[in-house]
């Protein structure tokens, strides 16, 4: 006969392989979400799952509590973010950050996180090739805004919300 905590234990398994993940961070809405196999080239406006590879950024994620404990290489938690530049295009970032001159929406770059730490801005430039810069419209999200474009074999795939609360 099953318990409760062996009945529990096979559902988190079964999760957990069939792609479900549990977003717990504000860039998105909380809830569980899916990994979704990404079947074509990444495009600008898909929300992915992505690990960080390791570096600085890695590193200051970890350190402030913006990264937790995860499935990537690394061990840390793969984020949920939007592709908003490719290879090629160029990105600025000021008091917010625009790409090939339009203006993204909801880029706000701050000078602190929301403990008061300083954070500094990613220098703008071209999206290298096998890169990706990637966004999310939540004021405090960590993001390409603050460590640059990322690489885009990092793509776990796309993310799609299976049961969220809205934020």
């Amino acid at each position: 006969m099953l318990t409760g905590l062996s009945v529990g234990i096979a559902l988190f398994c079964t999760g957990w392989w069939g792609g479900l993940r549990l977003n717990a961070t504000p860039s998105y809405p909380l809830g569980f979400w899916r990994i979704a196999i990404l079947t074509r080239p990444a495009a600008i406006g898909d929300r992915i799952f992505i690990c960080l590879p390791p570096g600085p950024a890695l590193e200051l994620g970890r350190e402030r509590g913006y990264l937790r404990g995860g499935l990537c290489p690394e061990g840390s938690s793969p984020l949920i973010k939007t592709i908003t530049a490719l290879p090629g295009q160029a990105v600025e970032d000021g008091d917010s950050v625009t790409i090939d001159g339009r203006p993204l929406p909801y880029s706000r770059v701050h000078s602190v996180d929301a403990d008061g730490r300083a954070l500094a801005a990613y220098a703008g430039g071209r999206v290298p090739s096998g890169h990706v810069f990637l966004h999310s419209d939540f004021p405090g999200s960590y993001d390409s805004r603050y460590f640059g474009p990322v690489p885009d074999a990092g793509i776990l795939g796309l993310a799609e919300p299976v049961l969220t609360l809205r934020r």
